[in-house]
């Protein structure tokens, strides 16, 4: 059995900690490592995101807890249990595909039976179960329609309901509303949480989408390349990013360039133009004063400042309204590719509007995080 220092624990421990855990998992595709020594807690009632660009092994990683896959190496345990060898049916996990995989000849009532009947239950058993699930989707009356006829929505919950109906130790959500326009995808954003939040249902759900992430999860993982690179709260992935990777794809921000001026214990005070902000040390491990590096500031911790006083100035190269703010780009010497953004309120905004315009930029300094500088 694979071991980490600090991380192997007695099976019963891991059923009381854990729903799903992965010990250095991997899986590879011939010469290609699709997933590298993946190790993951997922605790019992949680909702853990796998978020990170198309091909970072975050299906690979579904796929694998699922049983759809093998891996090379590593441990799968899920409820406490050792399933690495465990058939996919056997493992008592609800799956909803990206593109529902409901069944086109059977009526709603029969899909979402599927699985009780595969399993053995008794007719009575499977006929309450179905009609309960139905009701929490709101679909009762839509027994004996086919998948053809109902709305996107509507698919989604019965595959939903088929997942859900069999009681599973965890579900797994496959990007499943990639496939709904921007409204329709909100609404079963709201009333997915609202389900697995009233079942207390462990659930994994893969995205790329940020947005998505942020609002549902209780925790993210985030991927890439094969690699978890964080696993946090939506609040501190956002806040305290543990690398460049993570900073880029959580959110929106700038990079400026910056200078180390004083490291000290946990943290470190770098300067941008003529300001000081203090910034977590660790990123910057290995690094001294005088050395350069990169400022990562999200656009709502800049504002306009007063000449004198603003870290640096630059130029306004364009102006998007949003509604209730507007998001500014402004070239400046100062940035890492040349341009940074702002987002400021309507009304602060105001005047700035036009390209060309000139603005002082003072940086509020919070959850400011600096990278060592990539050439």
């Amino acid at each position: 059995m694979l071991s980490r220092p600090g991380d192997r624990q007695p099976t019963e421990q891991v059923a009381a900690e854990a729903a799903v855990r992965l010990d250095g998992v991997s899986k590879r595709f011939g010469p290609s490592v699709a997933l590298d020594q993946a190790w993951l807690k997922v605790r019992r009632g949680e909702f853990m995101t796998l978020l990170g660009p198309s091909g970072c092994g975050k299906t690979t990683l579904l796929n694998l807890v699922a049983g759809f896959l093998a891996p090379n190496e590593g441990e799968i345990f899920i409820d406490g249990a050792l399933v690495t060898d465990v058939p996919a049916f056997a493992r008592q996990t609800g799956i909803v595909f990206q593109n529902y995989a409901l069944f086109p000849h059977m009526t709603v009532a029969n899909n979402v039976a599927y699985g009780l009947k595969a399993r053995g239950v008794r007719k009575d058993e499977i006929r309450r179960r179905v009609a309960e699930i139905l009701a929490m989707m709101k679909l009762s009356g839509y027994e004996e329609r086919k998948p053809r006829e109902l709305s996107g929505g509507q698919q989604q919950r019965v595959a939903l309901a088929r997942a859900l109906v069999i009681e599973p130790k965890v579900l797994l959500l496959d990007e499943p509303f990639s496939a709904l326009d921007k409204n329709l995808r909100a609404s079963m954003q709201v009333e997915v949480k609202e389900i697995q939040r009233r079942l207390g249902v462990t659930t994994i759900f893969v995205t790329h989408d940020q947005s998505e992430a942020l609002s549902l999860s209780d925790r993210i993982a985030v991927m890439s390349a094969g690699r978890i690179c964080q696993i946090d709260t939506p609040e501190a992935l956002y806040r305290r990013p543990a690398d460049r990777f993570v900073a880029s794809f959580i959110g929106e921000g700038s990079l400026l360039h910056a200078t180390i001026e004083q490291m000290a214990g946990d943290s470190a005070i770098v300067s941008v133009g003529r300001s000081k902000i203090a910034v977590p040390a660790a990123p910057l491990s290995g690094l001294s004063t005088g050395s350069q590096v990169d400022l990562f500031v999200r656009p709502e911790h800049m504002q306009v400042g007063a000449p004198d006083t603003a870290a640096f100035e630059g130029q306004v190269a364009a102006a998007i309204y949003q509604g209730d703010h507007v998001d500014l780009y402004v070239d400046a010497p100062e940035a890492a590719n040349g341009r940074l953004m702002m987002r400021l309120a309507a009304r602060e905004a105001a005047g700035l509007s036009h390209a060309g315009s000139k603005v002082a930029i003072a940086i509020l300094g919070e959850d400011a995080v600096a990278f060592p500088r990539t050439a």
